[in-house]
């Protein structure tokens, strides 16, 4: 019925970016000609990037034009103001990605830009690695005297990562993704990335790409000694499902649902469910109503929604508001 919340698909907006390859159409058996597709904005309120919605009565939308309308009833009711705080987005990375920072709340407040913490969850099969992180004892004056070597790979902490590995990325963590990784990202509502090196690649016009060596500086965390890789935690372990709490932080919570039997799942109102669909093929089922989701499916439940349903047997990647 027109004018009821339903769950929510978008078109993916694709990223050229010189680094991306070809996985994310062929692992999920998207129909895309031939390019590159480094990047998948699954769900995005941003204007590098707007979601548009595929399915329904609102398909040709934008997620923000329905945000306006709806904030409380799509989002939740601990989601403050109209615009959507995540961008969900995949990853291919062909190559290596730039070394790179992000601004945290406080240096995004203090020097500009878009406040980025963000974390990584590995969904190839294939082994691989990130770099996360400065080695111990690299200062603001060892780094800078890399950076000006063309060094700066060199002072990161690399991780070896398999499928399921999850990586948490605050602001302020220096970082680069590395070849062959394929990734389910989720991140607060920025694109603000400072680019320290870009390992003396070119970019799509020929030319080497912007570096913001300065911004880096000023936003870096020089005392960060976390552990990058996150530990999840199980919650749930039946025969027919099984969930567990991958990363919870004060941006996002996400978790891992696996299910094999029929899933009745409520809603609190006080939160939206981004899912993705990454392993199997699910059905979305709510009232008379159903939605087939395979593998590489993106949904979003609003949180006005009384209850879903998943069944099928299927993976399915929850990320929600704490």
């Amino acid at each position: 019925m027109k004018n009821t919340f339903y769950p929510l698909t978008f078109s993916p907006v694709y990223k050229d970016y010189p680094w991306g390859g070809s996985r994310i159409p062929e692992t999920f058996n998207r129909n895309q000609p031939e390019g590159i597709y480094a990047e998948s904005w699954e769900i995005s309120d941003h204007d590098d990037g707007m979601s548009v919605v595929s399915n329904g009565w609102m398909k040709g939308r934008t997620i923000r034009d329905i945000l306006t309308e709806n904030a409380k009833e799509i989002m939740g009711t601990d989601v403050e103001g109209t615009k959507f705080p995540l961008l969900i987005k995949l990853i291919d990375a062909k190559q290596k990605l730039s070394v790179q920072v992000h601004p945290n709340d406080q240096t995004a407040a203090e020097f500009g830009g878009e406040a980025k913490t963000e974390m990584w969850y590995m969904l190839g099969d294939n082994p691989a690695q990130v770099y996360c992180g400065l080695n111990d004892g690299v200062t603001k004056e060892r780094f800078i005297q890399a950076v000006d070597a063309g060094t700066s790979g060199d002072t990161m902490r690399p991780v070896p990562v398999v499928k399921d590995s999850a990586v948490f990325v605050r602001g302020g963590r220096v970082h680069a993704i590395d070849k062959d990784c394929l990734i389910l990202e989720i991140q607060q509502n920025s694109n603000t990335t400072y680019r320290i090196y870009d390992w003396d690649r070119m970019g799509n016009d020929g030319t080497p790409r912007e570096l913001h060596i300065e911004q880096a500086l000023d936003v870096i965390n020089w005392v960060d000694t976390e552990n990058p890789l996150v530990e999840p935690k199980k919650q749930v372990d039946t025969d027919t499902f099984q969930c567990l709490e991958v990363l919870s932080c004060e941006y996002f919570k996400l978790e891992k649902l696996t299910f094999s039997a029929p899933l009745e799942v409520p809603m609190s109102g006080k939160t939206f469910h981004a899912l993705f669909v990454s392993e199997g093929e699910a059905e979305l089922s709510w009232g008379d109503e159903c939605l087939r989701a395979p593998a590489g499916t993106s949904v979003l439940i609003p949180a006005a929604m009384p209850s879903y349903t998943l069944s099928g047997n299927a993976t399915v990647l929850r990320t929600t508001i704490p």
